[in-house]
């Protein structure tokens, strides 16, 4: 969808106010990772200020400032409270306060409507409000209390603050962002990384899917990862095509290096979260496969997750315990390491948003065989892709990367234009270009 560029552009730099859930040193998920290299891009096109729940006070960031909810003190927002005083403009009845978020629609008890009474007030923030940010992990059982409480602080900052646009990275900062908008009048744009459609599938429906809903019903402009994302926006979520505007994320520069592998077998990985979303299981069926017609191999699943106990089970049933290896959860450096082995990457995702890992995979020179079902689809052009109930396509798709050299360099050579193209200032100066459209 093209943009509005009608009218004059502004001519000094745009001033941005960002809100995310997650940020570098403290947490490096997925979610923290993009904001961290899409904020370091956009800082040399606008003045950026980066809002998060939990930020490390010692770390400093050239270009933007990041400010934590949990190094603010109550003074901080007095100002605030005494000037504005309203009912907070996001309309909602009640939201679940001790359960998983993640859970599926029959363990949900008290559901999100937006639209309905109003539940949130504009109240004075307490000492024991903001301690909530302080201890503890941001997505415990209490993830719905922390983001309605979010919500009110960020309007509050806001308020203090001059800026022209509001940016909401994911649905557990969307509220924020409605409330921001609604209390300055600034647009809105909200950032689609993952949706409850990729998390529970297409009949999900909860709290969560009705507050993404509502981000993107309010917002000005979507920005989804990927086309593919933007399909399950404008399909799934109703969201008028106009304002939905793709945009890829990028990937940092990775130093990559070969390391000698300690076994002879060459090596297939499957590296990310052990959900459903993720589709691990497929990856093990995948494998039993692969074995059965290329014997000089070992599959290494990395990461953690609620189906770990399961995938165990079925490789051990498969026949494939001296073929398969469990790592759980592996840091960056390790992850780097296990990538410098590795043969082969598989990435079988029911319904992947974007999937970082695999230009992470890419960057080590390692052929990918993919989901169709993903956004880095769209980018890594010369992966080898499949849909990811195809596991017969996908285990002949890995034996023929690990037994056809011509094969393999050529989607290595393709793989690394792939890569070249894919950077966060690419990506920034596309959102950039949003930015303005809401400003002609």
């Amino acid at each position: 969808m093209a943009l509005n560029h009608a009218g004059p552009l502004p001519v000094s730099r745009l001033r941005i106010l960002t809100l995310g859930w997650e940020f570098p040193p403290l947490i490096n998920g997925g979610l923290g990772v993009a904001c961290f290299g899409l904020s370091k891009a956009l800082a040399k096109h606008v003045d950026l200020e980066v809002i998060v729940p939990q930020s490390d006070p010692s770390a400093g960031y050239d270009g933007f400032a990041l400010r934590g909810v949990n190094n603010l003190d109550v003074v901080d927002l007095v100002s605030a409270e005494e000037r504005y005083s309203y009912e907070s403009f996001a309309q909602v009845s009640r939201i679940p306060t001790r359960l998983d978020p993640y859970a599926d629609e029959a363990t949900i008890l008290e559901k999100l409507s937006p639209g309905s009474s109003q539940w949130l007030t504009f109240s004075q923030t307490t000492a024991a409000q903001l301690d909530m940010f302080r201890m503890g992990t941001l997505y415990g059982e209490d993830l719905g209390v922390k983001v309605v409480e979010f919500s009110k602080i960020a309007a509050k900052l806001a308020m203090q603050r001059d800026f022209d646009i509001v940016h909401a990275h994911d649905w557990m900062t969307y509220l924020a962002g409605v409330e921001v908008k609604k209390a300055t009048g600034k647009p809105l744009v909200v950032h689609v990384h993952a949706s409850q459609y990729d998390r529970a599938g297409a009949h999900a429906r909860g709290w969560i899917y009705d507050l993404e809903k509502y981000g993107m019903e309010e917002a000005d402009c979507v920005i989804p990862v990927s086309h593919y994302t933007g399909k399950v926006v404008t399909g799934h979520y109703l969201i008028d095509p106009a304002k939905v505007h793709p945009i890829h994320n990028g990937a940092d520069p990775v130093a990559s290096y070969t390391t000698t592998k300690k076994f002879p077998e060459k090596l297939v990985l499957f590296l990310g979260r052990l959900t459903a979303q993720k589709g691990p299981e497929y990856f093990v069926e995948i494998a039993s496969k692969v074995a059965t017609m290329y014997s000089d191999v070992r599959f290494v699943m990395a990461g953690s997750g609620e189906k770990l106990k399961q995938l165990i089970e079925s490789g051990a049933y498969r026949g494939l315990g001296g073929k398969f290896h469990f790592t759980g959860f592996l840091d960056m450096d390790k992850v780097h390491e296990l990538l410098s082995m590795t043969d082969v990457y598989c990435m079988p995702s029911v319904s992947e948003p974007f999937g970082l890992s695999a230009l992470e995979a890419a960057q080590f020179r390692i052929p990918a065989v993919i989901s169709r079902q993903s956004g880095v689809s769209e980018v890594l052009k010369g992966a080898l892709k499949a849909d990811f109930w195809d596991t017969d396509l996908m285990a002949k798709y890995i034996v023929d990367l690990l037994t056809d050299d011509q094969l393999r360099e050529r989607v290595l050579d393709q793989g690394s234009k792939d890569v070249a193209a894919a950077t966060w200032d690419a990506s920034a100066e596309k959102v950039v270009k949003v930015y303005e459209s809401l400003m002609s």
